[in-house]
């Protein structure tokens, strides 16, 4: 059946290209380039649908659209823009747009949006505080990556789905969270985040929910867990792929049953909260190796976000470097600006560290270099003193770990001895690997050094030798 489309965009070749294509799918298409006629045509009761953009000659577009629901509420509305920012997003998602649509847009894309929006149920978001600033969503990106990103944040924004954020260490996992916190149905309660690769296993079901006095030894008094405090808000567990399995077992009953009970208590407490995980573990993967139960892989992953990786979305350096060189003059450092060719070799980066790694790349600019722009020497030299990013190595029967890193660093010199810089490379190496290797396994095994020695295929002495010269803290009162 044939609707009426109105299409508003100042843009005269967008606005021909939509009539051809919504034409072609019989479709009745009224046309103009400002606000004022868009919103005269809907007054009259015209049109089956809008699609708007946001930046016209007489009237914001996002502002338009609380009127128009307000005077017909069952007219659903597309919009675009070219501000491909999450406060955009967000803004037209909570205001009532049936879906927004980053320029440039695809347009089989915007087709299949239409044919949607023609089609499915209503529903009335809530609106957005006006207080609302992009300044409170530090999500830095207008690269096709993000702007994905953005989409789903949007629409999961108004709901209490649980989500699970999927990315690299320094994606920005809980940042993420905090925008589903902080724009979302529960924003007026607390947001509560626990990462779980950093507490010892025999606390974690007292961290998470809490003990009554005397519960166990040291129990002096009543402690509330992070689901007690998190009531009425959002709980955020980071890293839940580290979780242990009997934890995973008391989650799983959690997030079945609505309630919990604290460690040595005997009255359930209502559990109030949304849950959003994050991880950089392939939770699929930890299944088959039977460190993840399967069942609460699917209550946790009811909403998956994958993060890109900063190597995915390197256009959106420069605007990172921006943010974060204003960040840096807040915080009292001189503003820095690069040169091209000091940028270029920023995109050009493969940034194992991903977002974090850059931001602390600028902050070390701001604080160490008197010069006002910096060059591209400059980048060269900072790179060339960070850590090589190598492929985590196969490990063979009776080989060990530290056997196979340096294994595997052999090999990768022999294959690239032609391109190797100054002597002395290989050395560097190893030590740049050896000590965030024994850092990482002793926190895999909780600090206790008989098992990271054993999966490092060390001698215990050996191990507890690097552990002084290396400087590395280990949990105290774990062998």
């Amino acid at each position: 059946m044939a609707s009426t489309i109105l299409v508003a965009d100042d843009d005269r070749a967008i606005r021909m290209v939509l009539n051809q294509a919504l034409i072609r799918l019989g479709h009745d298409v009224r046309m103009t380039g400002n606000a004022t006629t868009l919103w005269r045509w809907v007054a009259d009761g015209d049109g089956d649908l809008v699609i708007t953009d946001v930046i016209m000659p007489d009237e914001n577009g996002l502002d338009l659209i609380p009127r128009i629901k307000k005077l017909r509420p069952e007219l659903r509305i597309i919009v675009m823009s070219a501000q491909n920012t999450l406060i955009t997003a967000v803004k037209a998602t909570e205001r009532g747009a049936f879906e927004y649509l980053p320029k440039p847009f695809d347009l089989r894309e915007l087709v299949s949006v239409v044919e949607r929006a023609l089609t499915a149920p209503r529903d009335s978001p809530a609106l957005l505080s006006e207080d609302d600033t992009e300044d409170q969503l530090p999500l830095i990106g207008r690269s096709p990556a993000m702007q994905e990103i953005y989409r789903v944040l949007a629409r999961l924004m108004g709901t209490d789905l649980t989500v699970t954020i999927i990315g690299e260490s320094g994606t920005g996992k809980e940042l993420v969270a905090r925008a589903l916190h902080n724009f979302g149905k529960r924003r007026s309660g607390p947001f509560v985040a626990i990462n779980m690769a950093a507490i010892p296993r025999e606390l974690i079901e007292s961290e998470l929910f809490g003990h009554e006095k005397g519960a166990f030894t040291g129990a002096t008094a009543r402690s509330m867990g992070r689901f007690e405090q998190a009531q009425g808000g959002t709980l955020f567990l980071d890293e839940i792929g580290d979780m242990p399995i009997d934890a995973q077992t008391r989650l799983l009953r959690v997030l079945q049953e609505g309630e919990f009970t604290a460690v040595g208590g005997r009255v359930p407490i209502r559990a109030d909260v949304r849950i959003i995980a994050a991880t950089h573990n392939d939770l699929r993967q930890l299944i088959r190796q039977g460190l993840f139960r399967e069942d609460l892989f699917y209550r946790v992953n009811v909403a998956p976000i994958r993060l890109p990786a900063l190597r995915e979305r390197t256009a959106d350096i420069p605007a990172l470097v921006k943010h974060f060189s204003t960040l840096a003059v807040r915080e009292g450092l001189p503003m820095k600006r690069l040169d091209q060719a000091a940028m270029e070799r920023l995109r050009a980066y493969r940034w194992p560290g991903n977002v974090r790694e850059l931001e602390n790349l600028i902050r070390r600019l701001a604080a160490l270099y008197s010069q006002e722009i910096i060059g591209v020497d400059v980048i060269e030299a900072e790179l060339a003193d960070m850590p090589m990013s190598i492929d985590p190595p196969e490990i063979a029967a009776g080989e060990g770990l530290a056997g196979a890193v340096e294994r595997h660093i052999k090999d990768y010199f022999a294959a690239h001895k032609g391109d190797l810089p100054a002597a002395g490379l290989y050395d560097r190496v190893l030590r740049e690997v050896e000590r965030p290797l024994i850092v990482q396994t002793l926190g895999a095994t909780r600090g206790n050094q008989i098992r990271a020695a054993h999966l490092l295929g060390l001698n215990r002495n050996t191990l507890r030798k690097k552990i002084r010269e290396l400087d590395i803290a280990v949990v105290r009162g774990i062998k």
